[in-house]
């Protein structure tokens, strides 16, 4: 490493808790790159640098936006001081050059940035461009050091140009821009996982402290605030956010008090004493504003404090396609899928292992904060147009090796997580509302997911006790497929040793997981074999036709789609963004859902394929690749209202975590479910092969649960 660089990643300043560069110094870096940027941006204009032109337009383009985002990042909260109007036209010119109607001719689409600079080239500048699009945000929030390091790299990446132009009339390897890069995202690695991980649990985090500043302390009426996130707004967020104006404040109420007590019954379900938490950390997106402030003070009243964190698609905390904490709209989602594996620039054994080594030194500087967090509570969003991404080739992927590194590291990362923030020591919730984008019926559609949220728990953890008890009598659970639907799928079941005492599934109503609707299990998986598949599902959100995967003893053996015409393709599709990675995954839970009135409002709206996998769910049977619903919280005593204890939270894979933790989790778990359309039987079996039926031809037929079909009746 530079010493140039050592002095860099010292930089840190205030907006890191542990940084040690006087502010001084900093301010000079800072005000030196801004300057830089200017002087950059006037001489490429001018043409005096010999690049051909392509390159000149990249290193134009990138330096006019940063330029920009001096100038934003410098006038704070004057800038709300415009108009709406002018607001929006400033929002939209930010993010215009990866909108779909720019996007071809944009050096952030790996597509165009190859085919003007080469492959190799190409995915480094593609890859960069992204980077910088990924400050927008933080030039809001008045961050000067996430701009100062990317003004920094563009100039380092210019420099070389320049260098290698004057020397030898050529270009610069690729391979040296991509030393840039790399050494980019390994030197900063300590201040960016230090800032990431003192986001997510310390409330006095300069980040948590603006966005409780924006929710409490703005006038929510006068719409100019949702730029004050500097995120993609678009109408959908606007209408959203009229639309909590105009609801009265006992449906506010509704709203935010079943999210919230939702969390508490968390709590209480896994006995754990919520009085020794400190932080809650909201997750939500833009235009719910009026919601969460409810919630906030809601958990206030709880003794915690709000903490609260903007997704990143930064290289340093890029999460694929998935989103986490705040966020607004998506700008351009092929934009962001074409992107979602880039560290396969970057990413090698000794990236993975300072990564991991900055991620533990992070942790123990807020070990004390870290062990007095509580956990998520999330609001998610639903309704915008469904998503099927185009296979890009020109995009970055990871190599086989790297695969195997990114599980790697994605395991030691999930450990030290559970080590500092102890699974069975937090909870979570999640509750889902749609937007605009949902249709012309959208404010109907609203208040029928609002009946949905707070459906009769009572009535329901009745019914879903009487599945239970006839699940408790089956050796294992058969689940066949109609109308088009080719599942036949055998699902083993754990043994009881006191059925008095001990139940197999878990009675989940409202509390962590909002809407209720579902009883769940950890299947046996030697003897659970067999196919499921669903004709159209999504997953991620991502689209999948014709999803299929057989199980040969609990793992995925075999899967595709037909979502290409390449079967590969189909194949690489479910592999990158179900199994993540992982050549195969053992079926870590199976569940009935039993939210026949959600199923009925899917189909009476037309909304069944924009629903969130958190209501899907309760639509029928559901199958989760991945870990087990009990994962890092295994020895903890899980009860049901009846005063069982829930024994089936191992699975043979899970166990392994007494011998080898790595062989244990695979800090993924994704839902499918077969709805009630396409289920023709689910049964179970006793142990002298005598049925208990449970659904036949899409209805429930266990003596007890007719109340589940009565919603049927509105479909005719």
């Amino acid at each position: 490493m530079s010493e140039e660089r050592n002095d860099n990643r010292a930089a840190g300043t205030e907006a890191c808790g542990n940084a040690v560069l006087k502010e001084a110094d900093f301010k000079e870096r800072s005000l030196l790159a801004a300057a830089r940027m200017e002087e950059l941006a006037e001489e490429l204009e001018n043409g005096d640098n010999g690049l051909p032109e392509s390159y000149a337009c990249f290193f134009y383009r990138a330096a006019e936006q940063l330029c920009k985002l001096n100038t934003i990042c410098g006038a704070g909260d004057a800038l709300m001081e415009r108009s709406l109007e002018e607001l929006q036209l400033l929002n939209r010119d930010l993010y215009e050059d990866v909108l779909p109607e720019h996007y071809a001719e944009s050096f952030a689409n790996p597509v165009y940035a190859v085919s003007v600079m080469g492959e190799d080239m190409g995915r480094c500048m593609s890859f960069l461009q992204a980077e910088i699009n990924s400050v927008i945000s933080d030039a809001f929030f008045g961050d000067e050091w996430e701009l100062l390091i990317r003004e920094e790299l563009l100039l380092e990446v210019y420099g070389a140009f320049l260098t290698a132009v004057s020397e030898t009339g050529e270009l610069p390897e690729a391979d040296t821009v991509k030393d840039i890069l790399y050494w980019y995202a390994s030197d900063y690695s300590d201040i960016e996982n230090e800032k990431k991980v003192r986001k997510q649990v310390d409330a006095d985090c300069e980040e948590s402290r603006r966005f409780r500043e924006i929710i409490m302390g703005s006038d929510l009426n006068d719409l100019r605030y949702l730029y004050r996130y500097g995120c993609y707004i678009t109408e959908n967020e606007l209408r959203t956010a009229r639309h909590m104006q105009e609801l009265p404040e006992e449906t506010i109420a509704l709203m935010a008090d079943t999210y919230t007590e939702g969390y508490r019954k968390g709590f209480v379900q896994l006995r754990v004493d919520l009085s020794k938490k400190e932080t809650v950390n909201i997750h939500y997106c833009a235009g719910f504003e009026r919601v969460v402030r409810r919630a906030i003070s809601n958990f206030e009243k709880m003794g915690l404090q709000s903490v609260i964190f903007r997704s990143s698609d930064s290289i340093f905390n890029r999460r694929g396609s998935r989103k986490s904490g705040f966020y607004g709209a998506i700008a351009n989602k092929q934009y962001e899928y074409d992107h979602r594996e880039d560290d396969a620039l970057i990413f090698d054994a000794n990236y993975k292992t300072r990564r991991l080594e900055t991620l533990k030194e992070a942790y123990e500087l807020v070990k004390e904060k870290a062990k007095r967090h509580a956990g998520p509570a999330v609001i998610e969003i639903f309704g915008e147009e469904p998503f099927a991404p185009v296979d890009c080739k020109e995009a970055l992927h990871l190599s086989e090796a790297q695969q195997k590194l990114k599980v790697e590291y994605a395991q030691a990362a999930g450990e030290l997580s559970s080590r500092y923030i102890p699974e069975e020591e937090r909870s979570f919730t999640i509750i889902a509302f749609p937007v605009p984008a949902i249709g012309d019926r959208y404010e109907e559609i609203f208040d029928e997911i609002i009946r949905i949220n707070t459906l009769d728990y009572q009535l329901y953890s009745d019914i879903q006790k009487k599945l239970i008890d006839a699940l408790d009598e089956a050796e294992y659970v058969q689940i066949t497929g109609m109308n088009g639907n080719r599942t036949d799928l055998k699902v083993q079941l754990c043994k009881l040793t006191d059925p008095a005492k001990q139940t197999k599934f878990e009675n989940c109503v409202a509390d962590v997981n909002i809407p209720v609707g579902e009883v769940f299990t950890s299947p046996v998986l030697t003897g659970t074999n067999g196919v499921l598949h669903v004709k159209g599902v999504y997953l991620n959100d991502l689209f999948y036709e014709n999803f299929e995967v057989r199980f040969q003893d609990g793992f995925t053996d075999e899967y595709n789609c037909t979502n290409y015409a390449d079967e590969e393709a189909d194949q690489r599709y479910i592999r990158d963004n179900v199994l993540f990675h992982h050549e195969k995954l053992p079926l870590g839970e199976f569940a009935v859902g039993t939210n026949t009135t959600a199923y009925v409002a899917a189909h009476k709206y037309g909304i069944a394929g924009k629903l969130p996998i958190l209501i899907a769910e309760k639509m029928g049977p559901h199958f989760a690749v991945g870990d087990t619903c009990y994962s890092e919280s295994e020895e903890v005593a899980v009860y049901n209202p009846d005063g069982k204890e829930i024994v089936a939270r191992d699975n043979e894979v899970s166990i392994l975590r007494k011998e080898d933790r790595s062989k244990a989790y695979f800090n993924c778990h994704t839902d499918i479910t077969i709805p009630y359309d396409e289920l023709g039987a689910l049964y179970g079996v006793r142990a002298d092969g005598s049925k208990i039926e449970i659904i036949k031809d899409g209805r429930f037929v266990l003596p007890g649960c007719e109340a589940l079909n009565e919603p049927f009746a509105e479909l005719g």
